[in-house]
């Protein structure tokens, strides 16, 4: 097949032979199913978890026997929200100008940075790509990385919790992606109370991207509460810990979002991106996403206002709840905001 052949990117790696896992790396750091993607990739179906309009992908591809290469891909989304074709076929002539179409070419080292700086590839951040690596060897069954029992070690409570520079967040990352095994589900949650403020933070970050057992999403609900008691609340803590919660059960985040949402004081800008990013499905039911658009017109940030909606709006779980509060707004402080987000449509 020539390279003009390849319409999508699992024709090419399936032409190659290859095997692969497809990540979303935008919001929350999870796997995509290969039939979803390919729906994806036909136009047959939006991309689920768009962010800025853009799908954040890693696609790790691997031949029998060999390591896998992993390629960070942006690309850009129409206003419906499905995969911009033109984009896909640039990217599909890069990596065949750099690999060949058998993909089992290694690049020279001026084909590598070629492939590097095509306008499609992206470095996600540190934290994202600890996760991101830890949840790909434990699908892949291949072992954590060195840092993996010593953060064992600290969350367990052996060594003081003080003492906890030593470890390294690649390994609180595997401990979060083998949730499932060798106890670690517990000792996260025995661990949570104890944890000075940087690597509970750390912590924190790693578990955005997991889908949390009951007992551990349950103890970090309680911590939210002990937060929302204190006499003054630390909103970025209380932010962190919300983030955190994104992988629960919907029994769990939803009334936790209720509760944040229902008082003014919380919805600091920083918990309203939170809830975005990475707790959207907390905002499926049009009571709760209207109270949210309101607090988010309440900011009295315009430019905060637009960005967040359009980007609610492009999530296909949360489109037809968005349209619906747009078109009848509950409140005049809200009707004002989304009358402004219409006139900036409108002027682009």
């Amino acid at each position: 097949m020539s390279k003009d052949k390849f319409h999508t990117l699992t024709q090419l790696l399936d032409n190659a032979g290859c095997q692969y896992r497809i990540f979303d790396l935008g919001r929350r750091v999870c796997e995509i199913d290969r039939d979803t993607f390919k729906a994806v990739e036909e136009n047959r179906q939006p991309y689920p978890w768009p962010l800025q309009q853009h799908a954040h992908l890693s696609i790790s591809f691997w031949q029998a026997g060999n390591p896998p290469w992993i390629w960070f891909l942006k690309l850009p989304l129409d206003e419906r929200g499905l995969l911009k074709q033109a984009a896909v076929g640039d990217f599909i002539k890069y990596v065949i100008e750099a690999m060949g179409a058998t993909l089992n070419a290694v690049p020279t080292e001026e084909e590598q940075q070629k492939l590097a700086a095509n306008p499609y590839t992206f470095k996600p951040k540190d934290d994202k790509m600890a996760i991101f690596h830890a949840h790909l060897r434990h699908q892949l069954a291949l072992p954590a990385s060195q840092y993996y029992e010593h953060a064992q070690l600290y969350l367990s409570g052996q060594l003081a919790w003080d003492q906890w520079q030593g470890v390294g967040l690649q390994g609180l990352a595997d401990v979060c992606a083998r949730m499932k095994q060798e106890n670690n589900a517990t000792l996260l949650r025995k661990a949570l109370n104890h944890l000075p403020m940087t690597p509970l933070y750390a912590l924190l970050g790693c578990l955005e991207h997991c889908t949390l057992p009951d007992a551990l999403a349950a103890r970090l609900a309680e911590r939210i509460e002990q937060e929302l008691a204190a006499e003054e609340s630390d909103i970025f803590l209380l932010t962190a810990l919300v983030r955190a919660l994104s992988g629960a059960d919907a029994s769990i985040l939803n009334p936790v979002i209720r509760v944040i949402l229902n008082q003014p004081q919380l919805c600091h800008p920083e918990m309203l991106v939170a809830i975005a990013g990475r707790c959207w499905t907390g905002l499926a039911d049009t009571d709760t996403a209207s109270l949210y658009l309101l607090r988010l017109a309440q900011t009295q940030d315009q430019t905060l206002f637009n960005q967040l909606f359009a980007d609610l709006v492009m999530l296909p779980a949360l489109r037809g709840v968005m349209l619906q509060v747009l078109h009848s707004p509950a409140n005049p402080e809200l009707t004002e905001a989304i009358t402004r987000l219409q006139q900036a449509a409108r002027g682009q």
